[in-house]
């Protein structure tokens, strides 16, 4: 079984991060191969004897117009010279005529481009109309996929029932969680000498609408005016965007610069430290698939605080404490309610490391691998 993978849109973590732990737990089989199309920025440690690399120009992963002209004249002419029986699309963007012989198989990874009121949030322009074209390249491409990989119920149901689209093949595989930031019990890790010297609350995600940082900022706000409380607030992900400058200035109009911190990006590996020395972990996205960051929190043993929109509960299940992230009010009122049981605290650390057991990478793969495996037996 020959298998050739367009990962020429695995630019950004949660993508890149997907595609290294397939491939990472790819069969030991001499049987299967693997052909992955990428630039060459692109950085994959591939180490197995049954994957090989196919760079191509960083024009062609940079530009989105000159990656559809690829897909369309020169992956067709790949898939036939290889004589490859699958074309895994991990983006979940498929271009082009595909040879018939050539199964297709995709992974639906974006929701927002299907969240109506998170994008009419963006103004008229360039995002929006991003948006939109997705929404619509995506449910096309899907519907001509042989199998279309699902990372949640959530999205599965939104594409089936929602938008009424007839697959001919699907099934839900979830992430699985990276082994760093699964808790060691016995061995805690060394706290980051940047982080504040007290207890702290913390929210890791990029800094966008649907992220809702301005609502925590507000919650965080409202419980320092009603508590005399030592704790801090740690915000950390990309913070480059419009919406990470009205942060930066909400924080500073409402004088918290020496209370909130905004971070930005940190090293990929000092995460699962800063999960697991925070009080208590908040996730307050309206829209995702499949969340890593609410996974990521979940493995470090400490309460998770998640926003109440799915498919949030579906992942985080009686592990986690909801609310609603348009409500600063009821966010602060949920973290006083927290901040003051320490049984409280303990029942629902304990539940996190639990819950985030159902979520391993190994399985993720052996699943994946498995149902392209089956789409080529039948």
């Amino acid at each position: 079984m020959k298998i050739i993978i367009n990962a020429l849109s695995a630019r950004q973590g949660g993508g890149q991060t997907y595609l290294k732990n397939l491939l990472e737990n790819l069969p030991e089989h001499k049987k299967v191969e693997v052909i992955v199309v990428m630039p060459k920025s692109l950085e994959l440690q591939l180490n197995h004897c049954n994957i090989k690399k196919l760079n191509t120009l960083e024009i062609i992963g940079n530009n989105p117009i000159a990656r559809i002209l690829w897909e369309i004249f020169i992956l067709p002419k790949i898939i036939r010279n290889t004589e490859s029986d699958v074309l895994f699309c991990p983006g979940g963007s498929v271009s082009g005529n595909i040879p018939k012989s050539c199964k297709v198989v995709t992974t639906f990874q974006n929701m927002l481009p299907f969240d109506k009121v998170q994008s009419k949030k963006y103004p008229l322009g360039y995002a929006r109309f991003r948006n939109w074209y997705l929404s619509k390249k995506l449910l096309k491409s899907m519907s001509k996929s042989d199998l279309v990989i699902f990372i949640s119920k959530y999205a599965k149901s939104v594409i089936e029932n929602d938008y009424g689209l007839k697959l001919k093949n699907s099934i839900v595989i979830p992430h699985g969680i990276s082994p760093i930031f699964n808790k060691n019990t016995e061995l805690e890790l060394p706290r980051p000498s940047w982080l504040p010297s007290s207890e702290y609350l913390l929210y890791v995600s990029i800094f966008d609408v649907y992220k809702d940082q301005l609502e925590v900022i507000k919650a965080y706000n409202l419980l320092k005016r009603g508590n005399k409380i030592d704790l801090k607030l740690v915000l950390i992900g990309s913070k480059h965007s419009l919406y990470g400058q009205q942060a930066l200035q909400l924080v500073n109009k409402i004088g918290l610069e020496k209370d909130v911190l905004i971070v930005g990006e940190v090293p990929y590996n000092e995460l699962p430290a800063i999960y697991q020395h925070a009080l208590i972990n908040i996730f307050a996205s309206e829209t995702e698939n499949c969340p890593f960051i609410l996974l990521e929190a979940l493995a470090s043993g400490r309460p998770l605080l998640s926003s109440n929109c799915q498919p949030m509960p579906e992942f985080g299940g009686d592990a986690a404490l909801y609310f609603n992230p348009q409500s600063p009010n009821e966010l602060s009122r949920l973290i006083a309610k927290v901040v003051d049981d320490k049984v409280l605290i303990n029942k629902l650390s304990q539940k996190s490391l639990k819950r985030s057991l159902l979520y391993n990478w190994k399985k993720s793969a052996k699943c994946t691998w498995g149902a392209i495996s089956q789409l080529i037996d039948r």
